[in-house]
This record gives structure tokens, C-alpha cells and sequence, in this order.
């Protein structure tokens, strides 16, 4: 059942041989699923719907991060009671397995960081995220002749003046504006469109498989049993939606905000700092002339001309890594 699928995907043993559940399979309403794995399911529909899209739905790449956890398992209990259909092929994915099990964001390195086909590091989170490429892999190549779609599910380390935004990855492929009308029918307030590959896993699928793919950031990270979801039943909606076959309640792009990356700023030396309190909410605006960070070896990064705004600040990344994004405000379109 998918409960079982769940919780075994969460024990530290379920990938041992006495535990098998790759392979299990039950009947639903419309259709059936089939386990492909530790934190891998697929739904397997009896008849696609007319408006069907080939979903992927990934939850917990950062392993803190439970209210799409507990969001796409409420979906998945529907499904269980007969409350509601398959009609579209869809794979849900439970990212960083170990991570939460230890409630933590990641165990070694930043999961949401490894997504690209050239990955040749070693660790238990490139390894996961080799495991979860092929699995994408497999399952676009299974409904080739379906519109793709991907929402990598998230909460975000602070609070935020916009409580529930999207990041669209950046990619060759075209954003299409109908994205944007489902977003904001779902009650997501901002959009936030990237400038460069960033090797999200979103970013995968939109730049790999020419999938519409989306990080959806729903709140703020909270420990699982703390989330409020009554601010993401139109989320919920949307992902019933998808799972059943059908078009999502559409709402209009002016209730999005737009904004686009104008300035990365990363850490390049153990001597860096950003410029304000760790508490910062996401979309917190800085005057022009602003330093927002000290870096030993890049040197102060000071806001220009325009105002901006800060988005995933954090100065505890690894060296190398994104401490911070600057942003501006864009008109969204289908480009």
C-alpha cells in the first residue's frame, strides 16, 4: 500500500534483503501503482486522461524540508481511500532518504546541487542523485509521447515576503505561460526566473528532457507534525489535478510577481560574510549602495543602481558555493 511505500522508504533498513519493496504493485482507482524503489513510486493510470502530462513530483531533496512531504502524502491517502483517480502516468519521488530520517537538510553535500549527467563525485548524496537521474530518466523515456512536467517540492530555511514562490530554472527550453496561470490558480505569489544552469533537479528534467520543471518553495522548513497546509490546499488541488489527468484551476499571471536574477554572489573564502541578520526573510530589499557581503578573496559585493532584493541568503554554504541571489523585479511571459 502506499503507506507501507512510505514508511519503508524511511526505515534505515528498507533497502536491505530482507526488506524488499522494489517491484510491489496495488490496484487504485483508475489505475495502479508500482514500487520502483526506496523513495521511488510510480502511478500507472488505466486509461490517460486527454489533458495528461508524464509528472514527476519529488519531495525531501533536502531532508529538513517536510510540508511537501506531508502535502503529496495527503494526496497519496486520497488516492488509497478511493477519493480520488490515476489518470496520468506519474513518478513521485522521496528524495534524500537519510537526511530525513535525520531531519537535517543534507547528510554530506547539498543534494540539489549534483543534478548533471557528468557527476563523478563519491558520497551516499551522489550516488542518491545518480539513482534518482536514472530514474527520471527511465520514466520520460517510458511516455515519450506525453508533455512532460516536474515540480520539485521545498520549503525554505527563513521566512519570506512571499510565502510561497517558484523558481523556474534556467534552460533552452521555453516556459510556458500556462505554468504561470496554474502557479498562481495554486496560490504561489511570486516567481523568480534564473539566469544560468544551476544544476538543481528541477533543472534536470527542464534542461535534459525538455520537461516544464519548477521549484516550488511552500513555506518556511519546519519539523514534521509543525506545518500549517491549509495555505497549500490550492497546491494540493493542483497536484490532484495532475495526478487524475486533468487541466488545474487556472488563476492570472498578474497575481505573480515576477523577478529575475541579477547578481549571484558566492562564497570564495573561509573569510566571508553577508552584510544583515541571519533572520533575514527571502525578498528583503537593499537600497543602491548597499554592501550585502565581504569576501577575503572576491571582495565586497554592493547593490548598484537599482534596489534589490535577497533571495536563499545563506553564509554557511560550502567554498565555491551560492551564499546568495539579487533580484529584480521582470514582467512574466512565456519566454
Amino acid at each position: 500500500m502506499l503507506a507501507e511505500w512510505l514508511t519503508a522508504s524511511l526505515e534505515a533498513d528498507a533497502s536491505s534483503p530482507d526488506r524488499p519493496i522494489k517491484g510491489r504493485e496495488g490496484s487504485l482507482k483508475g489505475g495502479r501503482y508500482r514500487i520502483e524503489g526506496p523513495g521511488l513510486l510510480r502511478l500507472i493510470p488505466d486509461t490517460v486522461g486527454a489533458d495528461a502530462r508524464a509528472c514527476v513530483l519529488s519531495v525531501g531533496i533536502h531532508g529538513n524540508e517536510t510540508a511537501p512531504i506531508e502535502l503529496l502524502g495527503d494526496c497519496l491517502a486520497r488516492l488509497e481511500a478511493g477519493l480520488a483517480s490515476v489518470g496520468a502516468p506519474v513518478l513521485v519521488i522521496l528524495g534524500n532518504l537519510e537526511a530525513i530520517r535525520r531531519n537535517t537538510r543534507f547528510v554530506e553535500t547539498n543534494l540539489n546541487r549534483l543534478f548533471r549527467r557528468e557527476l563523478d563525485q563519491p558520497g551516499d548524496e551522489a550516488v542518491r542523485a545518480r539513482e534518482l537521474m536514472a530514474a527520471v530518466d527511465a520514466f520520460f523515456a517510458d511516455h515519450s509521447q506525453l508533455p512532460r512536467l516536474h515540480y520539485d517540492l521545498h520549503t525554505a530555511i527563513r521566512d519570506s515576503h512571499y510565502p510561497r514562490f517558484v523558481v523556474d530554472p534556467f534552460a533552452e527550453t521555453r516556459t510556458d505561460s500556462e505554468q504561470w496561470h496554474w502557479m498562481a490558480g495554486a496560490g504561489i505569489q511570486a516567481a523568480l526566473k534564473q539566469h544560468q544552469h544551476s544544476w538543481t533537479f528541477s533543472h534536470y528534467s527542464k534542461h535534459y528532457h525538455g520537461a516544464q520543471a519548477f521549484t516550488l518553495e511552500l513555506g518556511k522548513a519546519l519539523p514534521f507534525g509543525h506545518n500549517d497546509l491549509e495555505p497549500l490546499e490550492p497546491m494540493g488541488r493542483l497536484i490532484q489535478s495532475l495526478i487524475a489527468g486533468q487541466l488545474p484551476e487556472s488563476g492570472e499571471i498578474q497575481q505573480l510577481d515576477g523577478f529575475a536574477v541579477a547578481v549571484e554572489v558566492f562564497r570564495e573564502s573561509e573569510d566571508f560574510a553577508l552584510c544583515f541578520a541571519d533572520d533575514i526573510p527571502n525578498f528583503t530589499e537593499f537600497a543602491p549602495g548597499t554592501v550585502v557581503a565581504r569576501d577575503a578573496q572576491a571582495g565586497d559585493t554592493r547593490i548598484g543602481d537599482e534596489p534589490l532584493k535577497v533571495v536563499f541568503p545563506n553564509a554557511r554554504v560550502e567554498l565555491g558555493a551560492r551564499a546568495a541571489l539579487l533580484v529584480r523585479p521582470v514582467r512574466l511571459t512565456s519566454a
